[in-house]
C-alpha cells in the first residue's frame, strides 16, 4: 500500500525506494490498522482530548526484579488478609462499575462525521478485528526490501497477535509488563484503543480490573505540577476511593497512553528525577517517564500508542513487546468490514433494498479481487472508512444538506487523521502535520495534475520533498514525514512494469491535495516569494525606523531620510496590491480546469468515482493497450469546495488558514471567469459537472447568478442518481426563475427522482422526460405536478416510458385540472384502448392544450375515433397523432371525414391525406428512425410496410403528376429505411 520511505539514519538520503521497519511496519506488508471499527485516525485522540483533559499517573515503585519492560515470572509477596479484604471491598464496590459505565458512554460516542456521512455504528456493530504483529527494535531499525503490493499480500513470518494477548508472557517466560504499539497516520491507533477500552467495560477484557486512559495530547498541553492521584481524581471522580488503595490492593492496572509522539520524554536521571510518591507534585511527563521506569506502580501494565517516528524516544530497556499494527492484510479482512458496513441500515438506507446493497457489496468485492490500486489502499483502514463513506454518499443519499459535499468528506477525513497534529512535537516551528503535506505532497500532486499524470518516480518525489531542504530541521521534519505520514498519501503502483513508481493512494486524494495547494496560495514563483519575504520584513521595522529618522531629523539636518523611508514604505502596499492578483490566477486556474473541451464528453465526476471504487464492468484492458488519458476534473470542483466556509472552518483546525477576505477575492473574481464561461452550451455531463461545483462550492449568491444565466438545461443520458438529483435541486432552488427547458430524457429517473425535483420541475415551460422507465407510480407524481397552482409546464414529453392504463388515468386528471399544458408527448406508452380511453374522457375539462400525441400505442378504430371525436370539440387542440396504432382501413377513412369537416382536427394517422401526401410525413418519418432504438423493429418493419402500401395505393388513385412525384418521393424514403432496417445499418 502507501509506500514510505527509509530513515536517514538507515539508508543515503535521496531512496525513496527502500523503507526501514519502523515504515513499513513488517516485511514486505503494509503497517495499517485493523481496527476499522468505526472511525480511524486520531479521532479517538481527539476524543480523548476532550474528556480526558489534562490528566497523568506517577504510581509507587515496589521491590521487583525488572528486565526490558518485564518481569520475571516469579510468585509475587503475598498480601495481608487486611489487603487481600481492601482488594475485595474495592473491586466489589460501585466505585469501578461507575468508572466503566462513564467510559463506556465516552468511547462508544461517535465523532460529528460519522454520523453525518453515513449511519452512526457502535463499536460492537462494526469492528473488525486487526492484524498485529509482534516486532522488535532491531526489526523495526533494520531496513526493509522496497515495498511492492505483491510483498504486502504476502505476509511476513513474525507472530501475530491479538490485542487481547498484548501483555502475555515473552519467548523468555517473562511477563510484559510495558507495551509499545506503533503504526503509521491512518492505521487506526486510536480507534484499536477505543476498542479495547469498551471491551474492557463490557466484560471482555478480564486481565485488568481497572483501566485507565490518558491522551498524551492533553497531557502535553498541561506545564503544571501535579501529583498523580490528583490527576486521577481530577479526571475520574468515581475513583476517589480506589487511587489511595491502588499500591496496597494489587489491583490489576491498566494505563493507556494515547499519542506519545505529543509528548517529549527524557528518560536521563538528569532530565527526569525519580518519583515514587503518588502525592507528589512533578510535571506530567515525569509521570510517564516513571511510570515507564516502572518506579511508579510497578505492578502497573501500560500500553502506549505512537507513530514510528517516536517509537525511539523510550528506551529498549523500558520495553517488554513491540507490536505493528499491519491492518487489513488480508483482501479477505477488507471485505469483511464492507460487508458489515455497507449491510448496516441507516436513515438514509432505508428506502434502498437489500438486494441494491448486496450488489453494491458484490461489486466492490470483484473489484478488490483484481489486486488493483484500491486494494491496496484499503490496507488502511481508515481509507476503507472513506471508501464507505463515499458510497454511501453515492447511492445512499436521498436529500443533501448543504454541509454534505464531497470535499467535506475528504475535508472531514483529514480531520479525523491528522487533527490538529503537529508533525515533530521537537521541532520549534510546531509546524501543522496537514500544512507540511499542503506544501509538499501538494505540490507534487499540483504537478501531476498540470503535466497529466498519475505515477511519479523518485526523481520527482526528490524534486519535490528535498530540493529546497536548507537547515538541519527542516531535514528532521522530512525524515519524520517519510516515517509517519509518507505511506498514508502515495502507495507503489499495481500496474505491470509501473512497480517502482508511486502513485495516490486514493486517486481523488491526488486532485483534492492539488487543490489545496492552490487555494493556499503555495503555487508562486521565485519573484512573488522573494517580494513577500521583503514586504514582510520591511513592514515589521518600518515603524520603528521612522520613529528613530524623526528624532533625528530634529537634531540633524537630515530631513530627506523620512522622505526616502516613506517612499520605502510604499512597496508593502504596491505588493499588496500585485499580490491580489494571485486571486485572480486562482479563478482563471479553476475556470479553465473547470471547463476543458478535451474533458467534454467524459462521464460525469460522480460516474468516475464510482468507476474508480467499483470497477468497470466487462472485459479487463490488453496490458499492451495504450491506457487513456488521465482526467483531473475533480481538481476544480474541489477548489471551489475547499472555499467553502465550513471546509474552511476544518482546515484551520487542520493549520491551514484561508482567510474571509481571500475566499471573497477569488469568489469576486470567478465572477469574470467561471459564469461567463458556464453560459456557453455545456454537453450534458459537463453541464452535470458545473452544477456540481456550484453545489460543492457553497456560496448561495453565487451559485444563484450563475443558475439565472442557465435559461435550458440539458442533462440528456446523464444517469441521474438519487444524489445528481438532490444537487440539481439544491443548486436551481438558490433562485425562482423560470427554466425554458430541462432536457433528462433517458436519465434513469423513477418515481423518488420526480418527488426530489419537483421544486425543479414545477419552473420548466418545457420538460423532456423520455426513455425513463416511468410508470403509474412516476404518473401520480405528474399529476401532482401538473395539478400545482404555480406550476408553468408548458410542453411535456413522456414517449417510451411504461405509463400503462392506470399512469394514463393520473394524466387524464391531470388533463381535467391543467392550465399551463400546451403540448403532451405519449408516444409509445402502452396506453392501449382503455387509457385512450380514460384521456378522452377528461379531454373535455380542458382548455388549453393544443397537439396531443398518442402514436404507437396499439390503439384500434374506436379508441382513435373516441379521441378524435372528443378533440374535434376541444377549443384549443388542433393537432392528434395516431401513427404506427392498429387502424384499419375503414377507420383510417372515418378519421379523414373527421379531417375533412371544417371544424375538425388534423390527425396525423398516415403519411397519406386522402388522394395526396400528408403535410406531415417528414416528420412522422423523423419520429420513426429517432426513436428505432427503442421500438420493436418487427413491428416497426410492419407498420412500414403498412404505409407502403398506403401510399402506392393513393397514388393509383390520383392523376396529378405532381402528387406522383410526391408521393413516389415519399415512397423511396420509405424504401430506403426498410431496406437500412433489414440489413441492420439503421
Amino acid at each position: 500500500m502507501s509506500r514510505a520511505v527509509q530513515c536517514q539514519s538507515c539508508l543515503p538520503w535521496g531512496s525513496w525506494a527502500r523503507l526501514p521497519r519502523a515504515l513499513a511496519g513488517c516485511r514486505g506488508t503494509r503497517g495499517v490498522s485493523g481496527c476499522a471499527a468505526a472511525v480511524p485516525g486520531p479521532a479517538g485522540r481527539c476524543f480523548l482530548s476532550r474528556i480526558l483533559g489534562t490528566s497523568s499517573i506517577s504510581l509507587p515503585r515496589g521491590c521487583v526484579r525488572y528486565q526490558g519492560g518485564s518481569q520475571q515470572n516469579s510468585a509475587q509477596p503475598s498480601s495481608s488478609r487486611h489487603g487481600q479484604s481492601q482488594l475485595r471491598n474495592v473491586a466489589s464496590s460501585g466505585a469501578i462499575k461507575k468508572h466503566q459505565k462513564s467510559l463506556s458512554a465516552w468511547f462508544s460516542h461517535q465523532p460529528n462525521e460519522e454520523r453525518q456521512f453515513g449511519p452512526s455504528f457502535s463499536l460492537d456493530a462494526v469492528h473488525v478485528d486487526p492484524v498485529i504483529r509482534e516486532s522488535s527494535l532491531e526489526e523495526i531499525l533494520k531496513p526493509s526490501p522496497d515495498l511492492t503490493i505483491q510483498n504486502q499480500l504476502q505476509q511476513p513470518s513474525r507472530r501475530v497477535i491479538s490485542l487481547h494477548n498484548l501483555f502475555d508472557m515473552d519467548a523468555c517466560g517473562r511477563q510484559v509488563k510495558n507495551v509499545v504499539l506503533y503504526g503509521t497516520v491512518g492505521t487506526g491507533k486510536s480507534t484499536l484503543i477505543k476498542k479495547m477500552v469498551v471491551d474492557w467495560c463490557h466484560g471482555r477484557l478480564p486481565r485488568f480490573e481497572l483501566v485507565i486512559p490518558f491522551s498524551c495530547e492533553d497531557l502535553s498541553h498541561s506545564h503544571a505540577h501535579v501529583s498523580l492521584r490528583r490527576l486521577i481524581t481530577k479526571k475520574y471522580q468515581h475513583l476517589r476511593d480506589v487511587v489511595p488503595v491502588l499500591e496496597a490492593s494489587n489491583l490489576r492496572v491498566l494505563f493507556i497512553l494515547n499519542g506519545l509522539e505529543r509528548l517529549n520524554l527524557d528518560f536521563r536521571l538528569a532530565g527526569t528525577e525519580l518519583c515514587c510518591d503518588p502525592n507528589e507534585p512533578v510535571p506530567p511527563s515525569a509521570i510517564v517517564v516513571n511510570l515507564l521506569r516502572k518506579y511508579l506502580l510497578p505492578e502497573a501494565s501500560i500500553i502506549v500508542t505512537t507513530r514510528p517516528s517516536a517509537v525511539r524516544r523510550i528506551p529498549g530497556k523500558y520495553v517488554g513487546r513491540y507490536a505493528e499494527i499491519c491492518g487489513f492484510s488480508d483482501t479477505n479482512l477488507q471485505k469483511l468490514y464492507f460487508q458489515m458496513r455497507l449491510s448496516q441500515p441507516g436513515e438514509e438506507s432505508q428506502d434502498c433494498s437489500s438486494a441494491e446493497q448486496e450488489n453494491l457489496v458484490e461489486m466492490l468485492s470483484r473489484n478488490l479481487e483484481r489486486h488493483n490500486q484500491i486494494t491496496a489502499a484499503c490496507f488502511l483502514p481508515s481509507y476503507c472508512w472513506l471508501v464507505c463513506t463515499t458510497l454511501h454518499f453515492l447511492y445512499f443519499t436521498r436529500a443533501v444538506p448543504p454541509s454534505q459535499t464531497l470535499t467535506g468528506i475528504y475535508t472531514s477525513f483529514l480531520r479525523l487523521n491528522f487533527s490538529g497534529e503537529v508533525l515533530d512535537s521537537t521541532d520549534p516551528t510546531h509546524i501543522s502535520m496537514m500544512k507540511y503535506v499542503a506544501k509538499t505532497v501538494g505540490k507534487l500532486a499540483y504537478e501531476g495534475v498540470m503535466s497529466r499524470k498519475t505515477c511519479f518516480s523518485e526523481e520527482d518525489l526528490q524534486q519535490c520533498f528535498e530540493v529546497e531542504m536548507k537547515t538541519e530541521s527542516e531535514l528532521n521534519l522530512l525524515e519524520v514525514f517519510r516515517s509517519d505520514v509518507f505511506r498514508f498519501f502515495l502507495s507503489p503502483c499495481v500496474q505491470p512494469g509501473k512497480e517502482h513508481t508511486f502513485v495516490f493512494t486514493i486517486p481523488a486524494m491526488q486532485e483534492y491535495l492539488a487543490a489545496l495547494y492552490v487555494v493556499l496560495g503555495e503555487k508562486k514563483t521565485l519573484a512573488q516569494r522573494v517580494g513577500q519575504e521583503l514586504s514582510e520584513v520591511i513592514g515589521k521595522v518600518s515603524e520603528d525606523v521612522a520613529v528613530v529618522l524623526n528624532i533625528i531629523s530634529k537634531v540633524l539636518p537630515l530631513r530627506f531620510l523620512p522622505v526616502l523611508f516613506n517612499l520605502l514604505k510604499i512597496f508593502p502596499r504596491y505588493f499588496s496590491r500585485v499580490s491580489g492578483k494571485d486571486k485572480d490566477a486562482i479563478a482563471h486556474t479553476m475556470a479553465e480546469e473547470l471547463f476543458k473541451e478535451e474533458d467534454y464528453y467524459n462521464d460525469d465526476v460522480l460516474d468516475q468515482i464510482n468507476s474508480s471504487i467499483l470497477g468497470v464492468e466487462g472485459p479487463m484492458r490488453h496490458p499492451d493497450e495504450a491506457p487513456d488519458d488521465e482526467v483531473f476534473e475533480l481538481f476544480p470542483i474541489f477548489m471551489g469546495g475547499i472555499l467553502s466556509r465550513r471546509n474552511r472552518a476544518i482546515l484551520e483546525q487542520l493549520g491551514c488558514s484561508i482567510k474571509n477576505l481571500a475566499a471573497f477575492e477569488i469568489a469576486k473574481a470567478m465572477k469574470k471567469t467561471v459564469i461567463r464561461k458556464g453560459r456557453r452550451g455545456l454537453p450534458p455531463s459537463e453541464l452535470m459537472d458545473y452544477l456540481f461545483f456550484l453545489h460543492e462550492f457553497q456560496n448561495e449568491r453565487f451559485t444563484a447568478e450563475a443558475v439565472r444565466s442557465l435559461r435550458a438545461v440539458n442533462l440528456s443520458s446523464v444517469k441521474m442518481t438519487p444524489l445528481k438529483c438532490s444537487v440539481l435541486a439544491s443548486v436551481m432552488s438558490t433562485t425562482c426563475h423560470e427554466v425554458e427547458e430541462l432536457n433528462l430524457t433517458s436519465c434513469n429517473l423513477d418515481s423518488g427522482s420526480l418527488r426530489t425535483l419537483f421544486p425543479v420541475l414545477l419552473r420548466c415551460k418545457a420538460l423532456h422526460l423520455q426513455l425513463n422507465s416511468l410508470g403509474s407510480d412516476a404518473c401520480k407524481e405528474i399529476r401532482d405536478l401538473l395539478l400545482h397552482d404555480k406550476c408553468v409546464v408548458s410542453s411535456l414529453r413522456l414517449a417510451n416510458n411504461p405509463v400503462g392504463e392506470q399512469g394514463a388515468r393520473y394524466l387524464a386528471e391531470a388533463l381535467a385540472g391543467n392550465r399551463s399544458l400546451t403540448q403532451l408527448s405519449l408516444l409509445h406508452t402502452a396506453l392501449g384502448d382503455p387509457g385512450a380511453e380514460a384521456i378522452a374522457r377528461h379531454l373535455a375539462e380542458n382548455q388549453h392544450l393544443q397537439e396531443l400525441n398518442l402514436g404507437y400505442n396499439s390503439l384500434t378504430d374506436a379508441a382513435a375515433l373516441r379521441v378524435v371525436e372528443v378533440a374535434k370539440r376541444h377549443e384549443t387542440l388542433d393537432k392528434v397523432h395516431l401513427y404506427f396504432n392498429d387502424i384499419s382501413e375503414d377507420g383510417k377513412r372515418a378519421l379523414d371525414s373527421l379531417r375533412m369537416d371544417r371544424d375538425g382536427v388534423r390527425a396525423l394517422v398516415f403519411l397519406t391525406a386522402g388522394t395526396d401526401v400528408s403535410d406531415y410525413w417528414s416528420h412522422i418519418l423523423n419520429v420513426v428512425q429517432r426513436n428505432l432504438p427503442f421500438w420493436d423493429r418487427e413491428r416497426v418493419r410492419q407498420h412500414l410496410a403498412l404505409l407502403l402500401q398506403d401510399l402506392e395505393s393513393s397514388r393509383s388513385q390520383t392523376a396529378n403528376p405532381w402528387r406522383k412525384a410526391k408521393f413516389l418521393r415519399v415512397e423511396s424514403e420509405v424504401k430506403k429505411m426498410l431496406g437500412k432496417l433489414q440489413d441492420g445499418t439503421l
